[in-house]
């Protein structure tokens, strides 16, 4: 499989799954807006999709995949097919554990993960109950990415990719067409969260039977617990949650902090983070994603030689994609708000305070994105310690950076913090595996380097003076302000990668097979 494009279908997907998710988030604002009720049910659904990302497709995916691999490659179709059922036995019971005690602790989750809403009981009270509809969210989601390892191993990229889609419709449909029937309205959002999850988890079962590995869980720990496989998965889960999850902590710590400053302050960096998602799932999520299975199957074979070269690959794929992305969210950060979100209780206010927020986050994204192209390199070598280590330095160093800039930025300093620290992360993972001569540059990067500065440049002074001014945005209507984006978004991407053609780079230079 050409892994180009595997990240194009890949992409498109999540593509997809981010367009409807900003109509998600356009819908809640209109909505809601930007205060009590929507921090209430955004610190709620942190809480279960955080474990999400940490447990499911942070620790678990990472651990699963190489082991796996491992097994279709080397193994028995038998054998690989008893170990899926085994890691669905064990993982299911978990699960089951861990949901029944995140409804009956709601409470404290709350007041660990937000302390300052205990000032305000009604606030309080609204975010358990939110929490406790939500919560069963973990449990399909973790089925889910045990569901989308497997398909991913077979590489099954394109629904895994669109799976996501399913929660962003059950909560735009929710939003518009339940919320009179809820009191207070803002719980339909927490319905939609649960119902989404059970719709992610119903659509792997016919793809799941097509490859014949549709898991057969039973409730015989014993037997899937003496499974060599699984001990071996379970090991590396435990070291991997801390590494691969280290921005989901911060995101987590950063709540806390929000929740100490003005109403609002927890959704501006919601909104932001949203935005900055858009590029970091499209390219670090997928690039991850894709690299993972083809990296795990190098080292399986002895060849570190492709190994290296695979990695290259994706770090200048990774430049060449997240660096414009980074940019022209800074310099479009207004405009894309207005459009996005200005609308009904979304004030101008509001507007600015996210633009502060997203701004700050950019800084760090092609960091972020960085990290999930390097941390793979080890995973797929079943090495924890040296990324778990190097996650535990960027988690100190974001709540040093945190108390140091949230006294005169605010919300704005606890988004700086996250993107610092990111890059951070990033820095001592390239160092980690050029030290351990785990991956060897290739020739031409500084060639490659310079043509990419000049093409940001280009672009950037193409966005900076078609923007105009930030005010102006707030003045126009709705469709202006879409029809504004509609042409200088594309123009100046088009600037963009018609500067890298004339500058020579060609398609045909990032094509990629699968291992």
């Amino acid at each position: 499989m050409n892994l180009l494009r595997a990240l194009a279908t890949v992409s498109g997907m999540t593509l997809l799954s981010r367009i409807l998710g900003f109509a998600r988030d356009f819908v809640i604002a209109r909505s809601f807006g930007a205060g009590l009720a929507t921090d209430a049910f955004f610190v709620a659904f942190k809480l279960p999709n955080l474990l999400r990302r940490m447990f499911a497709e942070g620790a678990f995916s990472q651990a699963f995949v190489p082991i796996l691999g491992e097994y279709k490659n080397k193994g028995s179709e038998e054998n690989t097919r008893t170990l899926v059922d085994h890691v669905a036995s064990l993982l299911s019971m978990a699960l089951f554990a861990v949901t029944a005690i995140g409804i009956a602790t709601a409470p404290l989750l709350v007041w660990v993960s937000a302390p300052g809403f205990v000032a305000d009981a009604g606030k309080f009270e609204l975010t358990v109950m939110l929490t406790r509809i939500t919560f069963p969210y973990i449990f399909f989601m973790s089925l889910v990415a045990l569901s989308g390892g497997i398909l991913n191993s077979w590489s099954r990229f394109a629904l895994p990719a669109f799976t996501p889609v399913l929660l962003n419709l059950s909560i735009i449909g929710m939003a518009l067409f339940a919320a009179p029937y809820f009191d207070p309205p803002v719980l339909v959002l927490g319905w939609a969260v649960f119902l989404g999850g059970l719709l992610q988890l119903a659509i792997q079962i016919p793809a799941l039977k097509k490859i014949a590995m549709l898991p057969r869980p039973s409730l015989n720990w014993r037997a899937a617990w003496a499974d060599p496989g699984v001990r071996r998965i379970t090991k590396l889960m435990a070291p991997a949650m801390i590494g691969v999850s280290v921005s989901q902590i911060s995101l987590l710590i950063n709540t806390i902090f929000a929740s100490f400053l003005q109403s609002g302050s927890v959704s501006w960096l919601y909104y932001a983070d949203r935005l900055m998602e858009f590029p970091s799932g499209m390219l670090g999520a997928t690039l991850g994603t894709i690299l993972l299975p083809s990296l795990s199957r190098y080292h399986a074979s002895n060849n570190p030689v492709e190994y290296s070269r695979l990695l290259d690959w994706g770090l200048r794929l990774t430049l060449l994609l997240a660096a414009p992305a980074a940019l022209a969210l800074a310099i479009l950060a207004v405009p894309l708000i207005s459009a996005l979100f200005y609308h009904g209780a979304f004030s101008a206010d509001d507007v600015f305070r996210t633009r502060e927020a997203l701004v700050a986050y950019t800084v760090g994204l092609t960091g972020m994105i960085l990290v999930k192209v390097l941390a793979p390199g080890f995973y797929a070598r079943q090495n924890i310690r040296t990324p778990v280590r190097i996650a535990l330095i960027s988690l100190a160093a974001t709540q040093i950076m945190n108390l140091a800039f949230v006294g005169w930025l605010e919300h704005a300093g606890l988004a700086l913090s996250i993107g610092l620290a990111a890059c951070l992360n990033a820095l001592m993972l390239y160092r980690g595996l050029r030290r351990l001569e785990i991956y060897q540059p290739q020739a031409g990067w500084l060639i490659f380097s310079s043509k990419l500065l000049l093409a940001l440049i280009v672009m950037g002074g193409i966005l900076w003076f078609g923007m105009g001014l930030e005010t102006s945005w707030l003045q126009r209507s709705f469709v202006d302000r879409t029809i504004h984006l509609a042409w200088l978004v594309p123009l100046g991407a088009s600037a963009y990668f018609v500067t890298l053609r004339i500058l020579g780079f060609r398609l045909s230079d990032f094509k990629r097979q699968a291992a």
